[in-house]
């Protein structure tokens, strides 16, 4: 004989059915907002771990500002200092050139020539004399492009006096020279040759 199952199995099985997938339904929400929320836990750790990466470099910058500040600060005395350095460094060598150049204007100027005036404006020295002829001047020009304390003689004039015919020194010149000490010279030449090497 058969066996008729009268239970309503079907919507006993439908049942099961709509609560397993309320339950994964249900599941899957709780597990997406938990992973949501461990998203954004972990989103805002790394924020807050950079925040202070970012605190902490801009200590070290303001730091390092501080630093390079109190650098300037060093370099602006001790360019005061230097400069300091070389304005007394000048006035030492100054305070002798006087006696050299008077030494080396007696030494320079050849025999027939006779300086009637000297003027100095900065390193500029103006020399006005008369000659016995023009090749004296040349020679004067030679004597001081060799002296230690005066160089690059330029002249700027020369030529006959009036009303000196029959005098012993019938021309009348004037000449540029620039005063300066050996150890300027030097360091002019040394920068000049630095520069010519660099191009």
């Amino acid at each position: 004989m058969a066996r008729i199952n009268l239970l309503p199995w079907r919507e006993n099985l439908r049942q099961e059915r709509q609560r397993n997938f309320l339950i994964a339904l249900v599941a899957t929400a709780v597990l997406a907002v938990l992973l949501v929320f461990l998203g954004s836990h972990l989103v805002q750790r790394q924020i807050s771990d950079q925040e202070a990466r970012n605190n902490f470099l801009r200590q070290e910058i303001r730091q390092l500002d501080r630093d390079i500040a109190s650098i300037e600060e060093l370099e602006q005395t001790r360019d005061n200092l230097l400069a300091r350095k070389n304005v007394i460094e000048r006035l030492q060598e100054n305070r002798s050139m006087m006696v050299h150049l008077f030494n080396t204007l007696a030494r320079t100027v050849p025999e027939g020539i006779r300086l009637t005036s000297v003027r100095q404006a900065g390193e500029e020295l103006t020399i006005e004399g008369t000659t016995q002829s023009e090749t004296r001047v040349s020679d004067y020009m030679r004597n001081i492009e060799a002296a230690e304390w005066m160089h690059e003689p330029d002249l700027r004039i020369i030529e006959a006096r009036d009303g000196a015919e029959g005098s012993a020194e019938p021309f009348r010149f004037e000449l540029r020279a620039r005063v300066a000490s050996p150890k300027a010279v030097d360091e002019e030449a040394a920068l000049v040759d630095a520069q010519s090497e660099e191009t």
